[in-house]
């Protein structure tokens, strides 16, 4: 089995978010959570129409990173674009 596949089916599994969470920071450094989070606030201001220059200016990303974001966001049955809606989802019924 793919490693990494047996990694996401954990982590879908468990259910659990702040378990999750502690999960990322006690294998990740410090530098790779922060690059995880900052990668996901940028596709988030991406889908939400931000202009990838005010997102470089607001995250203190390099264009490059911000672009392929973008393109991995356009791509049909993007990764991306499914996690979105799929946390604007979650969110909208948290609202409700």
């Amino acid at each position: 089995m793919n490693k990494l596949k047996e990694i996401a089916g954990v982590l879908a599994a468990t259910g659990n978010a702040e378990m999750i969470e502690d999960f990322f920071k006690s294998i990740l450094t410090k530098y790779e959570v922060d690059e995880i989070s900052s990668r996901w606030e940028l596709v988030k201001l991406l889908h939400d129409g931000m202009s990838q220059r005010k997102i470089a200016d607001k995250l203190g990303l390099s264009l490059c990173k911000i672009t392929r974001g973008s393109r991995e966001l356009k791509k049909s049955h993007s990764p991306f674009k499914s996690m979105i809606e799929k946390h604007k989802e979650i969110m909208k019924n948290r609202l409700a």
